[in-house]
């Protein structure tokens, strides 16, 4: 069986899919939990459902023009939201949710009245088993896109993540390195839910990056890890779809959940082991 699975060209393609999605996502994954926007990283990866939709019924199984209607529309119900925020009594993470289980609900219509439910189930869920050379490629060049502009503002989104008033007080551009982040953070949702799905897009962002915080407290070793348990996760996942012919985001999702609540479990930071059970360090 490993052998089919390795020596199948569509295999081989979801599986640079996968590493790609796994290298770009993880690392914006930490910031997020870091910066306490986990939430709102599930609530974006959401949002983008309505934009591939419109982009779906208007022009087919194009990847370019639903990436763009997935942005798009990731980005309306953050700035929406915000709007609404600004102008109301009503708290950011309340307008949010509202705002997102809108745009769910009204992407599953478009797609349930215009498409088929192949069409549903790939969009809601992911097919990683029949992506073509052209989505890989738009995966891979969005991936190295990311590293590059979040090895650019590291420095500033570091200390905006820790502390953006002093950030503010050295002249640092934190509005501008925040927007640049979210971007990041919306682009990699776009490119994952091709493999992935739109409901679990945000899991291998989100889910790595939560279990690495129970190994390590330096963020350098975390990105690493987190990178680590998402490729891990990733590769196993697919193994298992291709296995039992199931679709491959909610298989992969599980296998990162299995990962995280190992390390909910064992690690070494902050775990129920660490908590309850902690090493006993020699005296001299």
């Amino acid at each position: 069986m490993m052998n089919g699975f390795f020596n199948d060209p569509a295999m081989q393609r979801a599986l640079i899919a996968a590493l790609c999605v796994s290298v770009g996502s993880a690392p914006l994954g930490v910031f997020l939990v870091l910066r306490r926007m986990s939430l709102m990283g599930d609530v974006m990866a959401h949002a983008i459902l309505p934009g591939v939709a419109a982009a779906f019924i208007l022009c087919g199984m194009s990847i370019p023009m639903m990436s763009i209607g997935g942005v798009a529309a990731g980005l309306s119900v953050a700035l929406i939201a915000g709007f609404v925020t600004r102008v109301t009594s009503l708290r950011e993470d309340a307008s949010l949710a509202a705002f997102y289980l809108i745009a769910v609900a009204a992407g599953v219509m478009m797609i349930a009245l215009h498409g088929s439910a192949k069409d549903l189930e790939d969009i809601l869920f992911g097919d990683a088993q029949n992506l073509d050379n052209g989505i890989v490629s738009l995966m891979a060049g969005i991936s190295a896109v990311t590293v590059v502009v979040l090895a650019m503002i590291y420095r500033p989104l570091v200390m905006e993540s820790f502390d953006p008033v002093f950030l503010r007080s050295v002249g640092g551009k934190g509005g501008l390195v925040q927007g640049m982040f979210l971007t990041l953070a919306v682009l990699n949702m776009v490119e994952s839910y091709r493999a992935m799905g739109t409901l679990m897009s945000a899991g291998l962002m989100l889910i790595p990056a939560i279990a690495a915080q129970f190994w390590t407290q330096r963020l350098r070793t975390m990105l690493v890890v987190s990178i680590g348990i998402a490729v891990v996760g990733a590769v196993i996942g697919l193994m298992i779809a291709f296995a039992a012919q199931v679709p491959s985001g909610p298989a992969i999702i599980l296998v990162v959940g299995g990962m995280y609540v190992l390390s909910l479990l064992l690690g070494r930071f902050g775990s129920v082991r660490a908590r309850y059970f902690p090493f006993k360090h020699f005296k001299a």
